[in-house]
């Protein structure tokens, strides 16, 4: 109990560190916010991406050739920032070493990433991608979960879509072998699939990757009938 006890001070104490100056994590200015406006103009330029999965295309590209061929189940997808430095290194404190203080930062990285307020504020609720329980446990928190309640407040949905099984790691994976670790990975919480009905939904997670993950989750939300299913993540991999 005590060893939980100090546990939960030491995430308070994190969380409460993401809110006042300190040093930039990645040019080390200091005093300055967790990234300072200088390292966020220089690694978070928008950058052209395809409209269905979040790629880098050539200026001009709407939608790359695998999404023509092979359309998504999610109608659009956005990113705020490639997979790559300094982000990658962000995420891994973010999520694998407890620094759950990065949430205010990164959704506010996510939010000023064009097209993705306006979708945000346009749907009916904000889907963060769930944890399996094993799996928040480890954790301690779901980190999507800490990203949607920052970006969307009250359009935030934590007890909809529900993580049905623990899947292996997914790292190393192809597309096809990913997906058949998800398959019937998401469901819908019963009691709340009625409401889903004919809304427009933004389903969030931290890193897409291969697209597994949100085709998985977005198939869930397809079969209550959601009409229209944007994906939005912080990160996008270079390769699909």
């Amino acid at each position: 109990m005590l060893f939980k006890a100090l546990l939960g001070i030491s995430r308070q104490a994190r969380a409460m560190a993401g809110r006042v100056p300190s040093q930039c994590a990645v040019c080390h200015a200091w005093p300055s916010q967790r990234v300072c406006d200088a390292c966020a103009a220089r690694f978070a330029q928008p950058a052209p991406r395809c409209q269905r999965c979040a790629l880098r295309v050539p200026e001009g590209t709407t939608v790359c050739g695998a999404c023509t061929l092979h359309p998504p189940l999610f109608d659009a997808c956005m990113a705020a920032v490639d997979y790559a430095y300094p982000w990658a290194d962000i995420l891994g404190d973010f999520k694998f070493r407890g620094d759950a203080g990065w949430a205010g930062t990164l959704a506010t990285l996510v939010r000023s990433t064009p097209r993705i307020e306006p979708a945000l504020d346009a749907a009916d609720r904000v889907l963060p991608v769930p944890l399996s329980a094993q799996r928040l446990r480890e954790r301690g928190f779901n980190q999507s979960a800490l990203l949607a309640r920052q970006l969307a407040g009250p359009k935030a949905d934590t007890h909809t879509l529900l993580r049905t099984a623990t899947t292996q790691s997914q790292s190393g994976l192809p597309r096809a072998q990913r997906l058949r670790n998800l398959h019937g990975a998401f469901a819908v919480e019963p009691g709340r699939a009625a409401a889903l009905r004919g809304q427009h939904v933004v389903l969030l997670d931290d890193v897409m990757t291969t697209g597994a993950t949100l085709h998985a989750a977005t198939q869930a939300l397809r079969e209550t009938g959601v009409a229209h299913v944007t994906a939005v993540v912080l990160a996008r991999t270079g390769t699909d």
